[in-house]
């Protein structure tokens, strides 16, 4: 197993170059001059040109990759042009946000998209089966910004139920993660039921229910145990969806997380704060990946043996 996540490790590596590569290309082709933004749209042209050194922007693009890509490696992700202060500092100060977002949507999500999908599949063609089905293509269909704005309109708009948005109590986290959970469980749901209905129609559980073994152990230890991989699959690439979804609800309910972060960047051209954002961003799913691909050796004891 040791062997294994080592070898996921390592093939980790190119991954994470080839992801320094694209960040690098995209803020530097994004239009508008940093040095310009920096100083003021009436700013003379010799102030800019001191900015321009200043943060290097002169040098060669190959120049200013290897400066990036030194300073990276020695835990320096460079200062806002914005603000001033590190990027490291205002990623981290940040981060946790979006991660109790993100982690709170994504168990929501599981605790009952399983349970429903796994109902779903095994009382088929039901109404159970009917209803979720409804929920589940709702879910998908329904934008994260809509969803979100729709609730806004309903809890904090024609009900004064709930805070339209901000940060700081329960009541300012009940919408955005309710809005990132309800498209994941519906993704949930059905990627459970489909797998679930699989599994069922194998011979072994003919065999368990023909031994008289109980609907429900039947269902839950030896079906859902099989059924797992791809659910598991789901939830690692949800997280990954989840990263996105979180710029957009973040914007909607102005939750001061990563993604606020990352609009804020783009439209004041702040290239370093930009470049590390999405750089931990990366970083997040690709552990997140090598996590899922562990956690298939738990799982199933055949990906071990392979």
């Amino acid at each position: 197993m040791l062997k294994y996540f080592l070898k996921r490790i390592l093939y980790s590596i190119p991954l994470i170059i080839g992801v320094t590569l694209v960040i690098f290309a995209i803020t530097r082709i994004l239009p508008g001059d940093p040095a310009r933004v920096i100083a003021g749209p009436l700013a003379p042209a010799e102030e800019v040109a001191r900015i321009t050194r200043r943060f290097g922007l002169d040098q060669p693009l190959y120049t200013q990759y290897y400066i990036y890509i030194r300073d990276l490696l020695a835990g320096d992700m460079g200062s806002s042009l914005r603000t001033g202060n590190p990027v490291s500092f205002e990623i981290f100060v940040r981060l946790p946000n979006t991660l109790m977002l993100i982690i709170a949507s994504l168990f929501f999500a599981t605790l009952f998209g399983v349970p429903l999908g796994v109902l779903a599949a095994s009382k088929r063609n039901s109404f159970f089966d009917f209803i979720g089905t409804i929920v589940a293509m709702v879910g998908i269909s329904m934008p994260v910004f809509w969803s979100g704005l729709l609730l806004i309109l309903l809890f904090a708009v024609i009900l004064q139920w709930l805070p339209a948005g901000g940060f700081g109590s329960l009541r300012h986290f009940i919408m955005p993660v309710f809005t990132l959970s309800f498209f994941n469980l519906a993704n949930i749901m059905r990627v459970t039921r489909s797998s679930m209905l699989e599994i069922l129609q194998q011979d072994y559980i003919r065999t368990a229910h023909s031994k008289g073994l109980v609907d429900r152990k039947v269902i839950y230890k030896h079906g859902l145990r099989n059924a797992m991989i791809p659910i598991v699959t789901l939830l690692g690439l949800q997280f990954g969806a989840l990263l996105g979804g979180t710029i957009l609800t973040e914007t909607v309910f102005a939750w001061p997380g990563m993604g606020r972060l990352l609009i804020d960047s783009i439209f004041a051209r702040d290239y370093t704060v930009l470049q590390g954002t999405v750089f931990i961003f990366s970083i997040i799913i690709v552990i997140t990946n090598l996590l899922v691909d562990f956690s298939y050796g738990f799982i199933d004891p055949k990906v071990r043996y392979d």
